[in-house]
């Protein structure tokens, strides 16, 4: 068998789950929040104020990256951008109430996100297929 397909299966499956995720937002009338943003915002649910740094690290994005999904994000009213108390060199930010607000809708997407990728696979399948992908990503990790 010709090895050449992960790749494509993998842009494939994060497209699908783009548009899954897209469609939910809209059923939602949540039109100024994209997928791009959804990592940051799962970060921010934990109540602490994270530095722009940390976060880019977290998420796997460059700060350039995550500097605009903030901006955007802090313009529409979910996250606060603050400097840090200790070293104002450094930005922390912070989810708003509106922030706070998306939690239970962000769970409800996932779970629903989850259990549509997951259908048809058996536990062994899902682990598998799970541990052959971080191999992988490792792959590419090793690279840079």
């Amino acid at each position: 068998m010709k090895k050449q397909r992960l790749i494509a299966l993998s842009s494939r499956l994060a497209e699908k789950a783009n548009q899954f995720i897209i469609a939910e937002f809209k059923k939602q009338e949540l039109f100024d929040i994209a997928p791009s943003h959804g990592d940051i915002l799962s970060l921010l649910f934990d109540g602490n104020a994270h530095e722009m740094s940390e976060i880019a690290k977290k998420i796997h994005r460059t700060k350039p990256t995550v500097t605009v999904l903030v901006e955007k994000l802090e313009k529409n009213g979910y996250v606060q951008r603050i400097k840090s108390e200790s070293d104002a060199r450094f930005t922390m930010v912070l989810l708003t109430q509106k922030g706070f607000k998306l939690q239970p809708m962000f769970e409800m997407i996932s779970e629903k996100l989850n259990a549509l990728a997951y259908f048809g696979l058996r536990d062994e399948e899902a682990m598998l297929l799970e541990i052959l992908l971080e191999k992988a990503i490792v792959n590419f990790e090793k690279q840079e």
